[in-house]
């Protein structure tokens, strides 16, 4: 009966595009802090409630359940005009369809100046049936990840890219990882802020 009720219900599909904390106390609180930053208690739970927020970035809820696997990264070393093609399968698990917003994250680990633990850099709605499957690839532009150095120049450096893929920012379902190659500064002309998205 319930099934059957739920089957006539739209199913929610939204993710939140905000940080919300537990209490005021924790204001302000971004998915996207430094390593060390934005936590007035680094290490461990406040002494009356946890440190982590009540909701975190992207996070929603569905009737259904997704499943995600097999992450594939085309290139392990690419340079300054270049993309990445980092794909990944998900999968409805549950008995009704639903939408799902895969968002993909990156961490840039070794810059000059502190970077963010998370940065989202792509995302795509599907909507998929029971049981059924796609493949999503996102072509994550490698100047995409530049960013404003010291001297508030548009900076690409050469290291270590870990790739995140998951339901939130907090909920990653797949890692990998890929190395900026080149020189260890290099200028970009432009802000890129969109990431391309095919579907199969």
């Amino acid at each position: 009966m319930i099934g059957e009720l739920i089957d006539h219900v739209p199913n929610p599909g939204g993710k939140l595009p905000i940080t919300f904390p537990r209490s005021v106390g924790q204001v302000p609180i971004f998915y996207n802090a430094k390593p060390s930053g934005m936590k007035s208690n680094w290490y461990v739970d406040y002494v009356a409630e946890k440190v982590t927020p009540l909701y975190p970035f992207g996070h929603g809820l569905s009737y259904t359940k997704f499943e995600y696997g097999n992450l594939s990264i085309d290139k392990k070393q690419a340079g300054s005009g270049e993309s990445v093609n980092i794909s990944l399968q998900i999968k409805n698990v549950g008995k009704v369809s639903g939408d799902e917003v895969v968002q993909l994250y990156i961490r840039d680990e070794y810059a000059s100046n502190p970077r963010p633990i998370k940065e989202l850099k792509g995302y795509q709605r599907l909507t998929l049936n029971p049981n059924q499957e796609r493949t999503i690839t996102f072509h994550l532009l490698v100047d995409q990840l530049a960013f404003y150095n010291e001297s508030l120049k548009l900076t690409l450096e050469a290291g270590n890219i870990l790739v995140m893929a998951g339901s939130s920012s907090e909920d990653i379902r797949l890692r990998g990882e890929f190395e900026i190659i080149g020189e260890n500064k290099i200028a970009v002309r432009e802000r890129i802020f969109v990431c391309p998205v095919s579907i199969e």
